[in-house]
């Protein structure tokens, strides 16, 4: 697989976790590709933590506003319906437990549920983002990410890079499957069946509980 090709696998995937009226955070990166792949019976709301709810379709020439952008600067347009406000308010929704589930790239996850997307030590970043504030706040944590990072596994026993959060992640999306974080581990839900079990189990660092998984979809 490409690499786009596993990017709209994984945001396709994603998609069929929202429930009707969920209130959605996509981080950037990967996670904004989720929205083109929501089903057309369930409608969701879409927020973003600089201070927007109700985002939708990428604009067109003519209905660009450049006033108008999600957190990665990236420009988007308002459903009717649809708001913007200060950072206060975006942030009193994400921290009063109002957002249900919360996409998010990184650049490892364990298998405690710990992630670090945020910073490698001694590179230049803008800044840690809303990550933080989100997956403490988010009813529901899925990460979005290719399963390693050329060859090298992104799925460890325990982070090693500056944590975001410690015991947030309740799903890992890869292109090689479906990972649950649950009290006793990581268990692997679904598998891409372009790969082995052998090969999952060869690209993670951390420990899978293992039980009749189910194949993931992948047409």
């Amino acid at each position: 697989m490409d690499k786009m090709a596993m990017k709209k696998l994984i945001a396709k995937r994603v998609a069929q976790e929202f429930s009707d009226g969920d209130v959605v955070n996509l981080g950037i990166g990967l996670p904004t590709l989720v929205a083109d792949y929501i089903p057309h019976h369930v409608h969701v709301h879409l927020q973003s933590e600089n201070g927007l709810i109700g985002l939708g379709p990428k604009p067109s020439e003519e209905t660009y506003d450049p006033d108008i952008t999600n957190a990665g600067g990236q420009p988007v347009t308002l459903k009717t319906g649809g708001m913007y406000f200060d950072s206060a308010l975006s942030f009193a929704i994400i921290r009063g437990g109002h957002v249900d589930v919360t996409v998010l790239g990184s650049l490892q996850v364990d298998e405690t549920g710990s992630l670090a997307n945020w910073i490698i030590p001694g590179k230049m970043v803008p800044g840690m983002g809303g990550a933080m504030d989100l997956v403490t706040g988010s009813r529901k944590v899925i990460i979005a990410m290719t399963h390693t990072n050329k060859g090298r596994p992104k799925i460890l026993k325990r982070c090693t890079l500056p944590l975001t959060a410690k015991n947030q992640v309740n799903m890992i999306v890869t292109e090689m499957g479906v990972l649950e974080v649950r009290t006793d581990g990581l268990h692997l839900m679904e598998y891409n069946p372009m790969f082995s079990i052998d090969d999952i189990v060869a690209a993670t660092e951390a420990t899978l509980i293992i039980n009749n998984p189910k194949k993931m979809e992948v047409s």
